[in-house]
């Protein structure tokens, strides 16, 4: 097996005294699509914070491409590493004064340095790519919440991160807006895209992860194929959540 893309070791988050992860060690290879589930509280967001540094762990190692980004208690690459890990969340933080379009646009010039051109014609394409089309010049308050989580998924892959975090990015929709946002996930997943999602939504995991990953308690319970930890847990815990997250 090549070297892992994200190598993460012993990666601790507390706070205060509430000890939030506790050690997690995690190795994603590239074009893995890992999902995380568990329940609330189990550290599954913090985690994902934790990797791109939104939060700072108070310890562990972070390497990417096989170079240490995060050790001994600091970042040591910050701005390199936001760079490659693209990131969505269950709220769509657009710019409301923005149209779809210049949301995907302006993160491009700044960091990235494109020009206006580059970047529109990057961020119209992306747009096309997540259903789109015809909204590009639309404000947020003129989209749905699927289509605004939809501007914010262009948004992040405009970047050209090698990684993709998803933190629930369903969770705020009403049902009949998920699948719209769970395609453009598949979508993504067929293309090849490395992603990490943290997600409840039990059969998307099922039909699009290679790894599921169980957490409570700030630990790893279990990770295996979807078949194994959905079809065939074997740790308590993790039978105990699926039994009711899952309609049998």
């Amino acid at each position: 097996m090549s070297e892992p893309i994200l190598k993460v070791g012993d990666l601790r988050k507390s706070y205060g005294k509430l000890d939030v992860l506790c050690g997690i060690d995690l190795a994603i290879q590239k074009g893995e699509v890992v999902c995380v589930i568990g329940p609330s509280g189990s550290g599954k967001s913090t985690m994902l914070r934790c990797l791109n540094l939104l939060e700072m762990p108070d310890g562990g190692r972070i390497e990417l491409e096989g170079r240490e980004v995060f050790g001994e208690g600091k970042s040591k690459d910050l701005d390199a590493l936001r760079r490659e890990l693209g990131m969505v969340f269950q709220q769509f933080n657009l710019f409301p004064h923005m149209s779809a379009k210049e949301n995907v646009t302006i993160a491009q010039r700044k960091v990235r340095g494109r020009d206006a051109a580059t970047a529109t014609e990057r961020a119209v394409s992306l747009l096309t790519e997540v259903g789109l089309a015809d909204k590009v010049d639309e404000y947020p308050d003129r989209l749905s919440g699927g289509q605004q989580q939809r501007v914010a998924i262009a948004r992040a892959l405009a970047m050209d991160p090698q990684i993709m975090l998803f933190d629930e990015v369903t969770s705020a929709l009403d049902p009949e807006l998920v699948k719209g946002v769970l395609d453009v996930l598949r979508g993504l997943a067929d293309s090849g895209m490395t992603m990490i999602c943290v997600t409840h939504e039990m059969n998307f995991a099922r039909d699009v992860a290679d790894r599921v990953i169980f957490m409570d308690g700030g630990v790893i319970v279990e990770e295996g194929t979807p078949d194994q930890v959905l079809g065939n847990p074997q740790r308590d815990r993790t039978q105990r959540f699926l039994g009711l997250v899952l309609d049998h």
